[in-house]
C-alpha cells in the first residue's frame, strides 16, 4: 500500500525535509545517491521525489496526483523516467549504454528526464565506469537517483559525483508496525525487532525453523532456572548446546536470554515498554513477584559477563553451566 506524504515524513523526517527543501528552493543536484538499510523507505521516497520533480502542479512541495504527469507516472507510462535494476546478478554495461543512449535521444522527453538505478552497488566495473563518464558530464535536465543498501560497495568516484542522502534505520516501533502490516504475529515481531534493524532479515528469522526452536529453548531455560537449577543444567546439555552450536548462534542465544531477564525487570518495575516476549507477560509478572531488583540486577550482570567471555574461546559448556549456577544463585 502506498504511503502518504505524512507517513513518509514520519518515516524519514530529515530526508523528506532535505528533498522537499531542495525542490522548494530549486537547488536540485544532478545526481543523488540514496543509501540506507532495507525497510528504511528508500523505494517509497524515491517514487515520491521522482513524482514531485515531474509534477505539473505541485502544491507545498507535494505532487498534485491529478495532473497528466502524475497520472502517467502512477500508471508506469511516464516518458521522462527510466528505471534500471540488476539483470541477473549484476547491472551490466549494455544496460548503462542503453540508458545513456535513451537519455541523449532528442525526442525522448522535452521536460526533465530522470533515471533511477536500483541496487546500484551491483554495477560491475565496466558498467560503473560507463556511468561515471555520464555523471562527469551532466545534462541540464537530467537527474540521476542511485539506490543502495551497501554504500561502501559503490565506487568512490561515483559517490563523489552524487549528493549522498542517508536514510536512518527504522525505530523499533516503526519496525514492529511494518512487520505486523506484513502479517507477522506481535510476539514474533517484538522478538526479531530486538535482534536486527533490517526488515528483510527480521522476516527471514521469523520463518527460520532453527530460530523458532532457539526462541523456544531460551524461554524454556528461563523457566527451568527459576524452578530447578539441575533441570536447567540438563537442558543446557540436551537442547541448548546442540542448537546454539555456532559462535553467532551462541551470541544470539545469550542476547535472547538477556532480553528475557530485561522483560522480567521491566515487568517488576511496572514499565510499559515493548517486551521482547509479550506472549510471556504473565509468566514474567509471576517471576518478578519472587525476585528483588538486586537479584535481577545480578542475573543481568551474569549474562553480560558470559557474553564478554564468549569470544575468548573458552569451553562453551563450562561457560553455560557456570552461567546457570550464577543465575540460580542470583
Amino acid at each position: 500500500m502506498q504511503k502518504t506524504t505524512q507517513q513518509l515524513q514520519e518515516l524519514q523526517p530529515v530526508v523528506m525535509k532535505r528533498l522537499q527543501g531542495a525542490f522548494k528552493k530549486d537547488r536540485l543536484a544532478h545526481a543523488y545517491l540514496f543509501e540506507g538499510p532495507a525497510g528504511a523507505g528508500l523505494t517509497e521516497i524515491t517514487h515520491f521525489f521522482v513524482k514531485l520533480l515531474l509534477c505539473e502542479n505541485p502544491s507545498e512541495n507535494v505532487p498534485c496526483e491529478t495532473c497528466r504527469s502524475c497520472h502517467l507516472y502512477n500508471t508506469g507510462n511516464h516518458p521522462g523516467i527510466v528505471f534500471i535494476e540488476p539483470d541477473g546478478q549484476n547491472i551490466k554495461i549494455d544496460q548503462i549504454r542503453e540508458l545513456i543512449f535513451t537519455m541523449n535521444k532528442t525526442g525522448f522527453s522535452s521536460g526533465r528526464k530522470i533515471y533511477v538505478i536500483e541496487e546500484a552497488d551491483r554495477m560491475n566495473n565496466s558498467s560503473a565506469n560507463a556511468l561515471l563518464k555520464f555523471l562527469e558530464e551532466p545534462e541540464v535536465n537530467v537527474t540521476a537517483i542511485l539506490l543502495t543498501e551497501r554504500l561502501n560497495a559503490i565506487m568512490t568516484t561515483i559517490r563523489s559525483r552524487c549528493q549522498i542522502v542517508s536514510f536512518q534505520p527504522l525505530s523499533r516501533p516503526q519496525m514492529i508496525d511494518t512487520l505486523l502490516a506484513g502479517g507477522m504475529t506481535a510476539s514474533m515481531a517484538n522478538t526479531v525487532s530486538m535482534l536486527t534493524q533490517s526488515v528483510d532479515e527480521a522476516v527471514l528469522l521469523s520463518a527460520d525453523e532453527a530460530f523458532l526452536q532457539q526462541r523456544k529453548i531460551v524461554l524454556k531455560l528461563v523457566e527451568a532456572v527459576s524452578s530447578n537449577v539441575h533441570e536447567a543444567l540438563l537442558l543446557i546439555q540436551a537442547e541448548w548446546l546442540p542448537i546454539f552450536k555456532e559462535k553467532e548462534d551462541a551470541e544470539r542465544g545469550l542476547d535472547m536470554l538477556l532480553f528475557a531477564y530485561r522483560d522480567i525487570a521491566s515487568a517488576k518495575a511496572g514499565l510499559e515498554t515493548a517486551r521482547t516476549y509479550p506472549d510471556m507477560e504473565q509468566t514474567w509478572k509471576q517471576m518478578a513477584l519472587h525476585r528483588s531488583f538486586a537479584v535481577l540486577s545480578k542475573q543481568l550482570q551474569a549474562i553480560l559477563q558470559a557474553k564478554q567471555q564468549l569470544p575468548r574461546n573458552m569451553n562453551r559448556t563450562l561457560l553455560m553451566e557456570q552461567l546457570m549456577l550464577n543465575l540460580q544463585e542470583g
